[in-house]
């Protein structure tokens, strides 16, 4: 089959759900999540592995039923955040938000208030894309760094829905540059840290006591430019709200080595978000091969060297 014939049908297939998804109650809707989960689950069991031996060297201590059942939930959880996308799409901010309850709002307005920009890092937890737009209830528009999906149909439908509000999507290609003017003016950019990434982009930092090769980009910008760093997450609760949750903002003091500032703060985000994956398990994206690059001597942290 044709790349673009491909992409037609996977765009038709998508618009399609979102149709059936807008006329269902959100209850119902979640429901219907549930069964395209676990049919999710149950045909793709490369990646159901994948998450399973993440989750088994992550959390040494669980017993195989819980490992297996959150490699599940994985798929529940993001079949339920992707029909919930579609679901909210038709809302404007202000109605998305009549679904969301907010955490840390000081420590937003605080950084907000200083004038000397926010970079938001977050990762692959919970609904980002919800969390991304949601930010305008609290602030005015953000930049948000994002890569294209290899299907431009579908691109095009989720960067509709990342501007909603005014926000801006900007291009991995641009990223630096755009992010560097967005944070120079006062403003913010909400960057995801949280994947896999090649030696090249990146560096080894401690996650789940493995080398895990990550972005310096958010930790990279704030030794530039001096701009806040307030990590925040958006979880959705048993109830099927969300909970936006900010900060407070990682703290630190130039060293006089840039290097060395560049990796004390990426370790420290890496950590936050490892705290929130601990308390969220079957919200983070176990079928990613967060560790995938290693390094050529393996080689992880000693836990003097980890940052708090």
């Amino acid at each position: 089959m044709k790349k673009q014939t491909r992409y037609r049908l996977e765009a038709a297939a998508v618009a399609v759900v979102a149709t059936v998804a807008r006329i269902l109650p959100r209850r119902v809707l979640f429901g219907f999540g549930e069964i395209l989960g676990g049919m999710w689950a149950a045909l793709d069991g490369r990646h159901r592995r994948i998450a399973a031996d993440n989750l088994r060297q992550a959390f040494p201590d669980w017993d195989e039923a819980r490992i297996l059942s959150v490699a599940r939930g994985v798929y529940l959880h993001f079949a339920k955040t992707v029909l919930d996308v579609l679901w909210m799409d038709r809302l404007s901010v202000d109605e998305m938000m009549a679904f969301a309850d907010v955490e840390g709002r000081q420590y937003f307005e605080a950084a907000v208030a200083s004038g000397r920009g926010v970079i938001l890092p977050t990762g692959h937890i919970g609904n980002w894309e919800f969390q991304g737009v949601a930010v305008k209830e609290q602030w005015r528009s953000i930049g948000v760094i994002a890569r294209p999906l290899d299907n431009p149909l579908l691109d095009a439908r989720l960067d509709a829905f990342r501007s909603k509000g005014g926000n801006a999507v900007i291009s991995k290609r641009r990223a630096l540059s755009d992010t560097l003017r967005i944070i120079r003016g006062g403003g913010g950019v909400a960057v995801l840290v949280d994947q896999n990434v090649q030696a090249k982009d990146g560096i080894f930092v401690d996650f789940f006591g493995r080398a895990a090769c990550t972005t310096t980009v958010a930790a990279a910008i704030a030794v530039k430019t001096g701009c806040i760093l307030l990590p925040g997450y958006c979880p959705r609760m048993p109830d099927g709200r969300y909970k936006l949750i900010y900060g407070p903002p990682i703290e630190w003091q130039p060293s006089g080595s840039r290097e060395k500032d560049i990796r004390e703060l990426t370790q420290r985000i890496t950590s936050v978000i490892e705290g929130w994956v601990r308390e969220w398990p079957e919200q983070w994206l176990w079928i990613h091969r967060r560790w995938k690059t290693q390094p050529s001597t393996p080689a992880v942290p000693s836990p003097g060297e980890r940052a708090s």
